[in-house]
């Protein structure tokens, strides 16, 4: 299993941007697909976006799709979510995760063995 760590969010204006970071550790980062969900207080866990292992297949979730960008840098063992147009409907807590079978269409959150701590977004209007 990887270890993940997210980092970038914090507080940011309606319509505004963020990029987040998820540093992974081990040398089976480029085997893995990765995917990024959210959270928001008093809701379950949902699937935001996901990335194969090679990075050349992108999925979203309808209620991101043409505002965020997932993408990763196996070089550097790390995975990118890159927010465009935020809405207050986006504040969360935003966990990456690591999906073992490489293909990035896992949806279901206990397909996923490694998850990082996350990370708090907030969009105010």
């Amino acid at each position: 299993q990887v270890q993940l760590v997210e980092s970038g969010g914090g507080l940011v204006q309606a319509g505004g941007s963020l990029r987040l970071s998820c540093a992974a550790s081990g040398r089976t980062f480029s085997s893995y697909a990765m995917s990024w969900f959210r959270q928001a207080p008093g809701k379950e866990r949902e699937f935001v976006a996901a990335i194969n292992w090679s990075g050349g297949n992108t999925y979203y979730a309808d209620s991101v799709k043409g505002r965020f960008t997932i993408s990763r840098d196996n070089a550097k063992n790390t995975v990118y979510l890159r927010m465009n147009s935020l809405k207050p409907e986006d504040t969360a807590v935003y966990y990456c995760a690591a999906d073992s079978t490489g293909w990035g269409t896992s949806r279901l959150p206990s397909n996923f063995g490694s998850w990082g701590q996350g990370t708090q977004v907030t969009v105010s209007s």
